[in-house]
């Protein structure tokens, strides 16, 4: 049996660790919209598609064709890009925080910096 759109998403779906009631919530949709797609008894939608390639970071060609196979699920983003995706969205942010934060960061101390770098990376458990 060929591989299709469907069997992809449950793949994310599985890869992410997530039930089809998460996977779905954080989607926007329910666990039966989800278990209807893994079942093949609905094709997803585009907006679908497109909310499962950002929420996620698939790589949307591998997602509608398969395209690399597995080793290509998901969107390789080189660093500079990262930065600058993650400015950009900073900076249409309304948030206050995010604003006082973006601010705070680029008047810092570099000697500060690498002391909240180390805060940070410990609160979120990177080492």
């Amino acid at each position: 049996m060929k591989e299709d759109i469907r069997d992809r998403i449950g793949k994310v779906r599985e890869h992410e660790k997530k039930s089809q009631e998460e996977f779905g919530s954080i989607l926007g949709v329910t666990k039966s919209t989800i278990s209807l797609l893994e079942t093949k008894k609905r094709e997803p939608s585009e907006r679908l598609l497109r909310d499962i390639c950002r929420e996620f970071g698939v790589n949307e060609i591998w997602l509608r064709t398969g395209e690399g196979g597995e080793d290509n699920m998901f969107t390789q983003i080189n660093p500079a890009d990262r930065y600058s995706i993650n400015l950009a969205t900073l900076t249409v942010s309304e948030n206050k925080f995010i604003q006082n934060a973006v601010n705070y960061l680029a008047e810092a101390d570099p000697k500060k910096l690498e002391v909240l770098e180390d805060f940070m990376k410990a609160c979120i458990g990177i080492k």
